[in-house]
């Protein structure tokens, strides 16, 4: 027989970003210094492949390349090492929260509140299990640290790139503005098709373990072959637009290294800048396009486990007698 259980080892926070902080908030500190230190290293190989390419063309002492290069590969070996412990922290602080979240659907299943014994409520826990719980441990990891890192990344290369020529850095930002204005717009557009989709998912497991008759509508007025369609092309829509955002960003970023070659070589011929300056901002320029694809990436998570995190939350609250009616599964509106 199930036993009453403490209900407050059982509710989450009401935010998200509220329970990464209280469940991992002294992790997340260490986190962030480790991520400082990496994007600070970024601009090191920058500099030094810079230098390297300017000495060559200057024909200067080949024992100085040398030197050189043994130090591009020790900051290479500093800033990989430095990473792959923050990714390992990172990975170990989402498996911990995914554990977490795990033991509380676990205790919530096994409580003696009356709602937790429905169809619903089943469907729902396993609905948490299944695709709710491991998406959002996994966000909690890099909930700070993500951010953190891809901001840091842009803002230490495109500072560099204007402190090696004020005109290139320019060149480059004003080719990376549009991209801050497609890419919210397409953005917001896949969001509301995230949160259509994760509500019409929670509504089919709920229907699937519940086995309502044929002619039972539930709270969205859909059956279950027309929730399965509906999420097929929800997800269609959606990739559609990630791809097509994808392609314009990778486009962005070519234009960006044509004007580097274009005012480059241009000031290159005039005597205002040396060849190693362009091969480094060439260079920047790549190290730029991943983070700020990581950084759409991220907001992009943090939506789609915003809405998870909630669905979870008011649905233990529901099941803990805390609300008077069960999670709202119903579509949102555009």
């Amino acid at each position: 027989m199930p036993q009453p259980l403490d209900e407050t080892a059982i509710r989450l926070h009401r935010g998200l970003f509220g329970y990464v902080i209280r469940a991992t908030g002294r992790h997340q500190i260490g986190i962030a210094l480790l991520t400082i230190a990496v994007f600070l290293l970024e601009i090191v190989p920058l500099e030094i492949q810079r230098r390297v390419i300017n000495d060559l063309v200057k024909h200067r002492e080949y024992q100085m390349i040398v030197v050189l290069c043994g130090g591009y590969l020790g900051a290479v070996l500093l800033q990989g090492g430095t990473k792959l412990i923050l990714n390992v922290y990172r990975g170990w602080v989402g498996e911990w929260a995914t554990r977490d979240l795990r033991h509380r659907v676990r205790l919530l299943s096994s409580s003696a509140s009356d709602a937790s014994s429905s169809s619903e409520a089943t469907g729902i826990q396993a609905s948490m299990v299944v695709s709710e719980v491991e998406p959002i441990g996994g966000f909690v990891g890099g909930a700070i640290s993500e951010p953190l890192l891809e901001i840091g990344i842009l803002a230490s290369v495109l500072g560099y790139m204007v402190h090696v020529d004020w005109r290139m850095g320019l060149s480059a930002l004003g080719l990376f503005v549009p991209q801050l204005i497609f890419v919210p717009l397409m953005q917001r557009s896949m969001n509301r098709r995230t949160k259509k989709r994760v509500k019409i998912i929670r509504r089919l497991s709920i229907s699937v373990v519940g086995r309502p008759a044929e002619d039972d509508l539930d709270a969205d007025d859909l059956r279950d072959d027309e929730r399965i369609e509906r999420v097929f092309h929800l997800n269609v829509g959606i990739l559609k637009l990630k791809f097509s955002m994808n392609f314009l960003m990778n486009l962005s970023t070519q234009l960006q290294i044509i004007a580097a070659l274009l005012v480059g070589g241009w000031l290159v011929h005039a005597g205002e800048l040396e060849v190693g300056g362009i091969v480094a901002f060439i260079s920047g320029i790549g190290k730029m396009a991943d983070p700020w694809g990581d950084l759409v990436n991220y907001f992009r998570d943090v939506n789609l486990n915003q809405v998870k995190y909630r669905l979870m939350r008011d649905a233990v609250d529901y099941q803990l007698g805390g609300a008077d009616s069960p999670p709202g599964p119903a579509l949102v509106a555009d």
